[in-house]
């Protein structure tokens, strides 16, 4: 009997089926399955990629025999490879990439293999394109190697950075390549992201910005100096940004100027030291100041520093600062009027974006009293202090005659305390200065100081000697003229009347009727003439005055300076005491006196007999040497020798002569 069949049993409800779980069973062995089959094939990969790169390998170092090191460099991704470098000869790298490309497994070469050249010029960079990274380019040299050279660099380069080589190899490297690369390198060091230097041939140049004010003053140093046989190209090295910017002018008693604090460019540099060379008019100048950025923005640089100058010309002694847009000023103005002006311009006359800071100024006695004249190639300044306007007028007088060709800058001052015999000392000194090529005279006190350069030894010599002689009474004085020695170019002596005749051509030296004084437009004749008596030292020159013409009468000549000159000198007439006379008392007494002078004057008249002809023309030939000795003198003041220039006594002035004769005599 068989046993009944019994019918499929149901899993219960929410079970799964054997079915179900068969696929879930398979599921869940299929990421194992991959992970064998990607072990598998990776350990096959890795295997074929050991295999290329030993077979690589060889080939690579087979390109370095007689080289360096070898010139192939082949990286291996996979069963793919990329082969760079610089063949030595365009067959040895036919024949590198063939074997690379014969290699059993390779699926991809990329070729980016070349053939060394000569290149010219041969340029070479090296650049921070980031604070952790340095980059070379352009050629490097094919004789060193890219190995042996990232080896030299290495110590040159910035602290915690790498280098990345992407030069190519190339023949025609300058020689001591590799110091010069080592230098650019280490240059980095100093300066901040983005910089750069380059080697075009022999010529380094290089550009950044300084990483610290430390960092500039060394670049500056370094690059004094680059190395052996290499010169230097275009620098641009931007200053470093400063959060402290400052800049200041500090006057010190003898008048020299310290210039101290930050200065954004060369260019801005070179403005402010012209305007300091205005501002000390002579006097020394100390340039301290250190290459920086960080002027606060809307402050134009240059109208602080003309700003800063304008305040420091009134200063005796003292300080003008500006920390960043804040101006202060302190110490001794030349005057009280200078503290008014000083507090003025601190007030109306700021630039754009400047605020006013201190103002602490004093006025003080001026001790000692101090006045400059100094000459320069075309212009004369006059700085310091007279005592009134009458003074400074009769200064300008005696100066414009005799300084004929230059300009005249006035920036004196006026105030009190003038030493005793100071318009005297002038005008003994004024001239002596005119005679110099260049020259400085200097009155402290009652010490007078005449320092410059003269054409003529000679001439330096006797103002020595006669400078001190002519001042008045209590003054002393100290003169340091030092002469062009230069030898003069001998010109015959046919050349030499030539010459004289080109000069004195339509420059007739006329004397105003009955005076002996030069006129203005005399000097720079006289000057040529001085000049040519160098270049020509075998001849001597001859001075013939002139006579006025008939009917001239003299003309009266005011000095301004000589009449100061004789205040000073004359004595005061006594004081008389006395009544005031009344009005009918002085009528009566001019009526009384005028009958007495009209017959004095009649008697003179009678009595003084008119000049005869020979007696007039004793005068005028009088007249007419005095005026050739007054050409004479000043000859020798410009330099010529006394024995060099006369006015001869046996030669009378021919009456028609209009102007002053002047001829060469052997």
């Amino acid at each position: 009997m068989s046993a009944p069949s019994l019918p499929p049993s149901s899993p219960p409800h929410g079970a799964p089926s054997r079915s179900r779980l068969v696929r879930a069973g398979w599921l869940a062995g299929l990421p194992i399955l991959l992970l064998i089959a990607v072990a598998a094939f990776s350990l096959g990969l890795s295997r074929v990629s050991a295999r290329l790169e030993r077979q690589v390998s060889a080939i690579v170092a087979g390109t370095g025999d007689g080289q360096p090191e070898p010139w192939l460099r082949v990286s291996v991704t996979g069963r793919d490879l990329t082969a760079s470098g610089e063949a030595p000869e365009a067959s040895q790298r036919e024949a590198a990439v063939g074997r690379l490309a014969a290699i059993e497994g390779v699926r991809r070469l990329t070729d980016r293999t070349g053939v060394i050249e000569e290149v010219s010029p041969f340029v070479w960079s090296v650049e921070r394109p980031a604070a952790d990274r340095v980059e070379t380019n352009g050629s490097r040299p094919a004789e060193v190697g890219a190995f042996e050279l990232a080896q030299r660099l290495k110590p040159a380069l910035p602290r915690d950075t790498t280098l990345s080589d992407h030069a190519r190899a190339a023949r025609g490297a300058p020689r001591d390549f590799p110091d010069a690369a080592a230098f650019a390198v280490e240059r980095l060091q100093d300066l901040t992201t983005g910089a750069v230097a380059t080697l075009n041939d022999t010529v380094l140049s290089i550009r950044g910005e300084a990483a610290s004010l430390a960092a500039y003053d060394a670049l500056r140093t370094a690059l004094a100096t680059p190395p052996q046989g290499y010169t230097l190209g275009t620098v641009e090295i931007t200053p470093p940004v400063v959060a402290d910017f400052r800049f200041g002018v500090t006057r010190r008693p003898d008048g020299s100027l310290e210039l101290n604090g930050h200065v954004a460019s060369e260019g801005a540099r070179e403005e402010i030291r012209a305007a300091a060379a205005q501002a000390a008019e002579g006097a020394a100048i100390d340039d301290r100041l250190r290459d920086a950025r960080g002027l606060p923005q809307g402050v134009d640089g240059p109208a602080l520093a003309r700003f800063v100058f304008k305040l420091a010309g009134l200063l005796h002694e003292g300080r003008v600062s500006s920390d960043g847009a804040v101006v202060s000023v302190e110490g001794n103005a030349l005057d009280q009027a200078a503290v008014t002006e000083a507090e003025g311009l601190m007030r109306e006359a700021r630039p754009a974006g400047v605020s006013a800071g201190r103002v602490a100024l004093t006025a003080r006695p001026i001790v000692p009293y101090v006045l400059r004249i100094r000459r320069g190639a075309d212009s004369v300044t006059v700085s310091g202090h007279l005592p009134d306007q009458a003074n400074r007028e009769a200064l300008l007088a005696r100066l414009n005659p005799r300084f004929f060709r230059e300009s005249i800058h006035d920036r004196t001052r006026l105030a009190a305390g003038a030493p005793t015999g100071l318009t005297a000392a002038l005008a003994a000194a004024v001239d002596p200065l005119s005679t110099l090529a260049s020259g400085e005279l200097t009155i402290t006190g009652t010490d007078l100081r005449l320092t410059g350069t003269s054409l003529y030894p000679e001439s330096a010599a006797r103002l020595g000697r006669t400078l001190p002689q002519a001042l008045p009474a209590g003054w002393s004085a100290t003169v340091t003229i030092a002469s062009d020695d230069k030898p003069a170019v001998t010109a015959e002596s046919g050349a030499c009347g030539q010459r004289l005749a080109e000069r004195t051509a339509g420059h007739p030296l006329r004397f105003a009727p009955g005076s002996t004084a030069l006129a203005p437009e005399f000097y720079p004749v006289l000057d040529a003439v001085a000049a040519l008596a160098r270049a020509c030292p075998g001849e001597r020159i001859e001075v013939v005055g002139h006579l006025d013409p008939v009917g001239a009468k003299p003309e009266a000549q005011a000095d301004p300076v000589a009449d100061e000159v004789a205040k000073e000198t004359t004595p005061k007439p006594a004081k008389v005491s006395a009544k005031p006379e009344s009005k009918k008392d002085a009528k009566s007494k001019a009526a009384k006196a005028e009958p007495k002078e009209a017959a004095k004057e009649a008697s003179k008249s009678e009595s003084k007999p008119e000049k005869t002809e020979a007696e007039r023309a004793e005068a005028g030939a009088d007249l007419a040497r005095a005026r050739a000795l007054a050409v004479v003198d000043y000859l020798q003041k410009a330099g010529v020798p006394l024995e060099r220039a006369a006015a001869p006594t046996g030669i009378a002035p021919l009456s028609d002569r209009q102007g002053i004769g002047l001829s060469l005599r052997s």
